[in-house]
């Protein structure tokens, strides 16, 4: 990879369906932003493992699964959640902690910013991923721009969909986790170790997935050069065999050709070949205004990100600071 490239890393991905509709203010307070996080399967009451359901205010996950692990006696890897939730949000999800049997948990934690909703048990551990899906309520205020521009715009979104890029929370402020990226694999024996090691290759690898989806935009109008191309998902890069069919991972190869280094640090990290759609559709779409705010209601998979609807809308502007 040449360096030049540790100095590009713009986030101003290709949208899909032309220029914005206007502007509107994003996150001016945590309210205007709730996640609602839905599992997806029953608990069964029983078990070694004590679920938390948790509504929490302006907090991060990870701190909230360090207080718990800190209450409950318990190592940091005895504490499970399904994803990681945004902070400057209100954001409910569920967590689990391994109490083994016989032993009774203590009394539970007062946690400030957060609110502790439900109670249960579970024989298994929460794990990555194993939600079913994210519901959001966002609110974009002082919306600027044609309503009637707006609506229609929403309603083509609800009918075919976005591109489903990773957001920029994936690559840190400023995208720094892709330049800690560049600047570990520019060292003579590059090594990505611990926690802030796997955050690195997840963005490196969140950043060639977009590479990809973008070039598909490029090559054609929306939606219909995904199908042109033969593809329906693209790469999340790893050990093993491209699963794609022969063009298309030969399509996939040129695009990644100047970040080969980068393809050869996940390929080594231990992670193996997935694919992720490159197509995201809401579910359950609403939208309603309240004055000039607009109210957008919608569920999304686990590992899609809310910004990839709305950046197909309007530009967003976050007031700063935000307390």
């Amino acid at each position: 990879m040449s360096n030049s490239f540790a100095d590009d890393f713009s986030l101003d991905f290709p949208r899909a369906l032309g220029p914005v509709c206007g502007k509107a203010l994003f996150r001016r307070q945590c309210e205007d932003f709730e996640v609602d996080e839905i599992l997806g399967f029953e608990l069964s009451g029983e078990g070694e493992h004590l679920y938390l359901q948790i509504c929490k205010v302006n907090e991060n996950t990870r701190w909230v699964a360090h207080l718990l692990a800190d209450h409950f006696g318990v190592d940091g890897s005895a504490v499970g959640y399904a994803g990681l939730k945004d902070r400057r949000a209100v954001t409910t999800q569920w967590f689990s902690v391994h109490i083994p049997k016989g032993q009774e948990p203590p009394v539970l934690p007062d946690m400030p910013g957060c609110q502790i909703l439900s109670v249960t048990r579970h024989s298994r551990k929460l794990r990555p991923g194993a939600h079913g899906a994210n519901r959001f309520v966002i609110r974009l205020g002082e919306v600027s721009g044609s309503r009637d521009g707006i609506e229609a715009r929403l309603s083509t979104i609800a009918a075919g969909g976005v591109p489903n890029y990773f957001g920029e929370q994936r690559f840190g402020i400023g995208a720094g986790n892709l330049r800690e990226v560049a600047a570990i694999l520019a060292r003579p024996s590059p090594r990505f170790r611990g926690k802030r090691g796997g955050l690195y290759l997840s963005a490196a690898r969140s950043w060639l997935f977009n590479q990809v989806l973008a070039a598909h935009l490029k090559e054609g109008a929306w939606p219909d050069i995904v199908s042109a191309n033969g593809a329906s998902d693209g790469p999340l890069w790893g050990r093993g065999r491209n699963p794609a069919q022969p063009s298309l991972a030969a399509f996939e190869a040129e695009v990644l050709q100047p970040w080969q280094a980068w393809c050869h640090a996940l390929e080594h990290s231990g992670l193996k070949q997935e694919r992720r759609s490159l197509v995201l559709v809401p579910d359950a779409f609403s939208w309603r205004w309240q004055n000039a705010d607009l109210v957008l209601s919608f569920s999304l998979p686990p590992g899609a990100f809310a910004t990839a609807v709305l950046r197909e809308v309007a530009v967003l502007i976050v007031p700063e600071p935000m307390v």
